[in-house]
């Protein structure tokens, strides 16, 4: 049994957000029923990649619940949805703001039926005078600053890789759902809980958004380099690049001792990390000389046995594969015969109650006949 058994999820989110905060709620024993339209959810017609004709898009942020189609547009269906949310703990939705309201499926209409229930909202830009505008992450991306952040000093913004602030708001979305849950469990009282991807985003800037809002300071692209931190960043060996990341003043210590860099980290110059940010560029040479003897597998050992953060710039494939080699056995398999599926383990690990996998990605209204059976009864 999982943290969350017994709960009942009425999930009417889409896309990534809403989905990742869900998936994440089942791998803790939560019930999540995926309410889908008729097309079912956009992300299933995202591919390639596929695995046996299904979205792996879809695939990695889906598993564990159940689904049922319902076209809110009908009233049959409406009524099935209304019976759902009247019966749920949670339910979490990311239409545009007030698109559930004409469905009567809004937090004031299912809190009347529902006192208890913990309602959460995604959005993009919240439910105030940014309501109108359509939340998508790479928009977002761009408006909060990320982009003007990420490139070379000379070239172009770019997005980062992967949709950074749709996962980071499903996980406040997450945060969020379980501390009103500890507030109902505590008052019996529901609440509407409201995560938007700018404020996520804000929030997620960290030393960036501190810069400004602090000091006045507006942090400018810099590449891989660090604003605060130096050495922080890829460097060239005799054959790939390293990362190297002596954070503090004994890691660099250790990082000059292995490169036999002798009496660099004395030097007034290079001895505090506001000295070695300062004067990077009369340091970075003096790494570069030494760092290019040696191929970069052979300083992760030696600079990783002397206790240098660092490691190599890898693909996907590199990354699980060092997941497994410390033993964190990234990849579960949930389903079995041919629905049996490999996917990412959930990432937190519990001691008492681990993460469970019990569902397969639910195909389009798969569970939707035992769903209404349950209703009805």
């Amino acid at each position: 049994m999982g943290p969350l058994d017994g709960v009942l999820v009425a999930d009417f989110s889409r896309i990534l957000a809403g989905p990742y905060a869900t998936m994440l709620l089942a791998d803790m024993g939560a019930d999540v029923v995926k309410v889908e339209g008729p097309a079912g959810d956009d992300t299933r017609t995202w591919m390639p990649p596929e695995r046996d004709g299904e979205s792996t898009y879809y695939l990695g942020i889906n598993r564990g619940k159940r689904s049922i189609a319902l076209d809110l547009r009908d009233a049959d269906d409406l009524a099935v949805a209304r019976d759902l949310v009247a019966r749920a703990d949670v339910v979490i939705e990311n239409l545009r703001p007030g698109g559930m309201t004409r469905f009567g499926l809004d937090f004031g209409c299912v809190k009347e039926a529902n006192p208890g229930v913990v309602y959460a909202s995604i959005s993009g830009f919240g439910s105030g005078d940014g309501a109108h505008v359509p939340g998508y992450d790479l928009m977002v991306q761009a408006i909060s600053g990320l982009m003007s952040l990420t490139g070379d000093p000379d070239g172009p913004a770019y997005r980062a890789g992967i949709s950074v602030f749709d996962v980071m708001a499903g996980n406040h979305a997450t945060i969020g759902i379980l501390a009103a849950l500890r507030h109902r469990e505590q008052t019996g009282e529901g609440q509407h809980v409201e995560v938007n991807l700018l404020s996520s985003a804000l929030s997620g800037l960290v030393n960036h958004s501190s810069a400004w809002v602090a000091s006045g300071t507006v942090p400018y692209r810099m590449g891989n380099a660090h604003p605060s931190v130096f050495p922080y960043e890829p460097f060239p060996t005799a054959d790939d690049d390293l990362i190297v990341t002596a954070g503090n003043d004994g890691q660099f210590r250790k990082l000059c001792d292995v490169l036999g860099l002798d009496g660099v980290a004395d030097d007034p110059r290079f001895a505090r990390n506001a000295d070695r940010t300062a004067n990077r560029d009369e340091l970075r040479p003096l790494l570069v000389e030494r760092l290019t003897t040696r191929r970069a597998v052979e300083w992760f050992e030696l600079l990783t046995a002397a206790g240098v953060p660092c490691g190599p710039i890898q693909t996907i494939d590199g990354g699980f594969a060092t997941a497994e080699r410390f033993g964190l056995e990234p990849v579960v398999v949930v389903g079995e015969g041919d629905r049996a599926l490999p996917t990412t383990r959930h990432p937190i690990r519990f001691s008492a109650t681990p993460a469970a996998y019990h569902l397969p990605p639910p195909r389009l209204d798969e569970h939707g006949d035992d769903v209404r059976k349950w209703l009805d009864a």
